[in-house]
């Protein structure tokens, strides 16, 4: 299978990557063609855009390290809001596509909102992204101030928060910093590829009912 885009369709093999030169008007036409599908991810920056056809393990990975942030949160009996699939933009400056954000200490700020302006509203308090295939950077939501993101990539959990005009690599996150969470995903991920990942969050559930 050949990657194909033009102006009438757009067809990449999975784990392709394609750069291209664009303007902020082509990438919102690339938008429009795929409609309200999910594939290919499509990203804008700097007068390019990126596309991506993620391979499985990519989806399999975002559910998984999401679950992880839910099952924590539920257990500690936090409210929060989750979207999947959501873009991100910024006219003329930046368009993205994280696997996961969640709103956890600023969850009302999108209460009973169908849409976001996300040049006024809040950003996401996480976002997750997974890395399969180098599309990922965590810089790319320096524009839209999100205070952290996690990086799934080979099999290990990077976080990074916002420092000022920066992202920094941290131990722990703001979020759930009494919690060893490269251990708990590294053993999810073990679980769930030996068996699936409803075993591994029951597993999880487990461990912090008898924590």
């Amino acid at each position: 299978m050949f990657a194909l885009i033009s102006s009438e369709k757009t067809q990449l093999p999975p784990g392709a990557v394609v750069r291209l030169p664009a303007s902020w008007q082509e990438y919102q036409q690339l938008c429009e063609q795929r409609g309200d599908g999910s594939i290919p991810r499509i990203k804008y920056r700097d007068g390019e855009v990126l596309l991506m056809s993620p391979l499985p393990v990519h989806g399999r990975d975002a559910n998984l390290v999401a679950d992880v942030v839910k099952a924590l949160l539920d257990h500690d009996g936090r409210e929060y809001d989750a979207f999947t699939p959501v873009t991100m933009t910024l006219p003329e400056e930046s368009g993205i596509e994280p696997d996961y954000c969640f709103y956890i200490d600023n969850w009302q700020a999108v209460l009973g909102k169908k849409r976001i302006d996300w040049r006024q509203d809040l950003p996401p308090d996480l976002v997750i992204e997974i890395d399969v295939t180098s599309y990922s950077d965590v810089q790319d939501y320096l524009p839209y101030r999100v205070p952290e993101v996690w990086l799934f990539k080979k099999q290990q959990l990077l976080i990074y928060q916002l420092q000022g005009t920066d992202y920094q690599l941290q131990t722990q996150s703001r979020y759930f910093p009494e919690f060893d969470l490269h251990s708990a995903i590294a053993q999810c991920v073990q679980i769930a590829y030996q068996r699936n990942t409803s075993a591994a969050i029951r597993y999880l559930k487990q461990q912090l009912s008898n924590s």
